[in-house]
């Protein structure tokens, strides 16, 4: 069965430090691109995911949360011999600290023969992140040649820049990004990681650079300022909703769900965007990346409020 969404990239289990107790932790779940499934089906959208889970505890409790979550995980491999990933989330007077063990993962090893080609095109739009790229080089290679695919084919690609220079350096990050901006109709930055990349300082300079390697539509995320929309004929700052934040882990995920999510349903990128910012806004009134994710019931009823 082919998916409307279709994402690609690593899934994790969080264990978060508990601040009452800090010997304890609980037990969650992480992984950009899988935040940003669940994010879209919780709007309603049909989303599958493509990656790889060891044959583990920790393996299980992913297909578990998808399987809860109506996320399609037909394409998500189950490997024997390699660990599923997870993180440990700590907490100090800095702030909240993180240590990921991932090396070797099932996700990491993914490799492009392992992609179901055949759902690829038959999509309506393929996201995946900087992390999807970052993790090996051979889940690199196997994110653009999906993107690849997916153009020949007619299917939208979507991507987040997530920047992570813990997992490759920025030379190479710049190089193989920028790949992945030419392959990539819809495009989902934050301004620490596209500034980065671009070594640009101006919003207008770096939607300009974006739209030259090709990039149809650009969704600058710019945290409590809102969002700033860009298509090759118009650009527009869309306002944040306010909330009192506590945690805003898994919230710049959670934009992306729910927007590609709406441009799927057939709004405009400006709607979708005043949509975006609100369900990303309630995601951070809760903790951790998964839980505080809203419904398109609690989404609409703040619109619906606002008029």
């Amino acid at each position: 069965m082919s998916k409307k969404i279709l994402a690609y990239g690593e899934a994790m289990v969080e264990f978060n430090q508990s601040i009452e107790t800090p010997h304890y932790y609980l037990e969650g779940f992480g992984g950009d691109t899988s935040n940003f499934c669940i994010a879209a089906a919780r709007q309603g959208a049909d989303a599958g995911y493509v990656s790889a889970v060891g044959d583990d505890h920790f393996g299980k409790s992913l297909q578990a949360l998808w399987e809860a979550e109506r996320v399609d995980a037909t394409h998500v491999d189950i490997v024997p011999h390699a660990p599923s990933g997870v993180y440990f989330v700590t907490h100090d007077e800095e702030g909240h600290q993180f240590t990921y063990l991932r090396a070797g993962s099932a996700a990491s090893r993914y490799t492009p023969a392992q992609l179901p080609l055949q759902a690829i095109a038959d999509a309506e739009v393929l996201h995946l992140s900087g992390i999807s790229l970052a993790i090996s080089e051979s889940a690199c290679d196997a994110g653009l040649t999906a993107m690849a695919h997916a153009r020949k084919n007619g299917t939208l690609t979507s991507l987040d820049t997530n920047l992570r220079l813990r997992l490759w350096p920025l030379e190479r990050a710049r190089a193989k990004m920028a790949e992945a901006f030419a392959l990539c109709d819809i495009c989902l930055p934050s301004w620490e990681d596209v500034s980065a990349l671009t070594g640009l300082d101006d919003r207008d300079a770096i939607v300009d650079r974006l739209l030259v390697y090709g990039v149809k539509l650009v969704a600058f995320k710019l945290g409590k300022e809102g969002c700033y929309v860009a298509t090759p004929t118009e650009r527009r700052m869309v306002a944040a909703y306010a909330v009192d934040a506590i945690d805003a882990t898994g919230a710049g995920d959670c934009f992306g769900g729910a927007f590609v999510s709406q441009l799927v349903a057939g709004k405009n990128p400006f709607d979708a965007a005043r949509y975006a910012n609100v369900a990303a806004a309630i995601s951070t009134t809760g903790y951790g990346a998964v839980a505080p994710i809203p419904t398109t019931e609690q989404v609409n009823a703040v619109l619906n409020r606002q008029g």
